[in-house]
This record gives C-alpha cells, structure tokens and sequence, in this order.
C-alpha cells in the first residue's frame, strides 16, 4: 500500500492558494474599508459646520480626508475640558434646566445621559466579564456580557428570595451590537476567563474562532451554579 499522499491537481493547488490568499486580504481589505467608511461618514457630518477660513480644503485643490473626524475629537474633547470648570459647569447647568422644561425633549435627553454615563464612567465593571447562561431552554448555554447589578424597582421585585440579580447582555450571531437584556440571578451565571474581545470574535465568527484557554486556579467572582 502506497502511504504517499496523492499529488494534488492543479486545481486543488490554485484553489488552496486563492482561499490562503483569501484569508489574508480579506480582513486587511474589510477593516480598511470601515476605517474609510467611518472617516467619510464622521466628514459628511462635521464639515458642513466647518468655517471656510479654518477649511483647509478652501484652499487647496483637493479633499482631506479625516480633517472633518480630527475636528469632532478635539471639540469634544475642549467642550469636556471646560465643562469641568465653574463656568462650563454652569453653562451645562443652564442648557440641563433649558432642556427639563420641553416634556418629550427631557425624557429623551435624561435616558441618553444616564446610558452614556453608566457606559463611559463605570467602565471598570459594565461589560468587562463574558459568562454563560441557560439559554433559551435548559442544557442550552448562551455567551452573555456582565453588565452591573440590578437596582432600583427591578432589584426590588426579583430579590424578594432574597437571590441577587445580575444584568447581562445576550447578544446575537453574526452582530452582537444588537441583543437581549436579561435579568437573571448571581449565582445562575458562569463566568468565563475570555476577554469580551475574545467573546465577541466567536460570535461574530458564529463559534468557527474559539479563544484559546489555559486554566486557572483563581476562582470566579460568581459563584457556579449547579442544576
């Protein structure tokens, strides 16, 4: 019996080098391209409110891309700057009363500023922890995003047992941006050590890119919940 491999044809071969070169070009090719995307994107919005003797496309010949996106980010970051002083604070405060005395403009403007303010100032907790779930049917697990513990009226309700709630976030495959949020207890979750990097690469990957996983001896903050 003939242990050699069989000579590959030539398609075969044309075949394997086109899908290598494939996975190569391929997510170079597709990051570029939403890099571009959002840099036109953050322009077409910002450019507009550009005075012309600041634009430096007013005098030259040719386009510059980016210059739109760079401007965002340094008024952004000015408008924070003085924000933190006493008379941007005071500012803040006067548009904040402006903005409470329209009924559907308040409910709008207090839901954004808790979201983003729960996201970008608590960012050593919220979404920093992957676990699993039993989802949607027992011996079914789901990966989910920590997200904080549940307070106010929803913590209220649900620890009546005397059980602590978690937030967390089921997100689903291909795009996780979209999802569930669910409320479910402490000691119903168990937490992985992958990076919510790594958790959201195997569901963007529908489970083809698995983290790799060396064990650990630390226990986990939640405890493991035993059926």
């Amino acid at each position: 019996m003939n242990d050699l491999p069989e000579k590959m044809s030539l398609a075969t071969r044309l075949r394997n080098n086109f899908l290598a070169g494939l996975i190569i070009c391929a997510p170079v090719a597709i990051t570029i391209w939403l890099t571009w995307s959002f840099i036109r994107w953050a322009d077409s919005w910002v450019k507009p409110y550009i005075p012309s003797r600041i634009d430096p496309e007013s005098y030259l010949k040719f386009a510059i891309p980016g210059f739109g996106l760079l401007i965002a980010v340094v008024s952004i970051t000015l408008i924070g700057f003085l924000g933190k002083n006493l008379i941007g604070r005071s500012v803040v405060d006067f548009s904040e009363r402006v903005l409470h005395r329209m009924p559907l403009v308040r409910t709008l403007y207090k839901s954004l500023k808790q979201i983003f303010e729960s996201v970008l100032k608590d960012q050593s907790s919220s979404f920093k922890r992957v676990g699993l779930v039993e989802f949607p049917s027992p011996g079914m697990w789901a990966v989910v995003f920590i997200a904080t513990d549940v307070r106010g009226e929803i913590a209220a309700r649900l620890n009546e047992d005397g059980r602590e709630m978690v937030a967390v976030f089921l997100p689903p495959t291909p795009v996780p941006t979209a999802g569930f949020l669910m409320f479910v207890p402490r000691d119903h979750i168990k937490l992985l050590d992958m990076t919510p990097e790594e958790a959201a690469k195997l569901l963007i990957s529908g489970g083809l890119v698995m983290p790799d996983y060396k064990p650990r001896s630390v226990e986990t903050v939640f405890p493991v919940w035993k059926p």
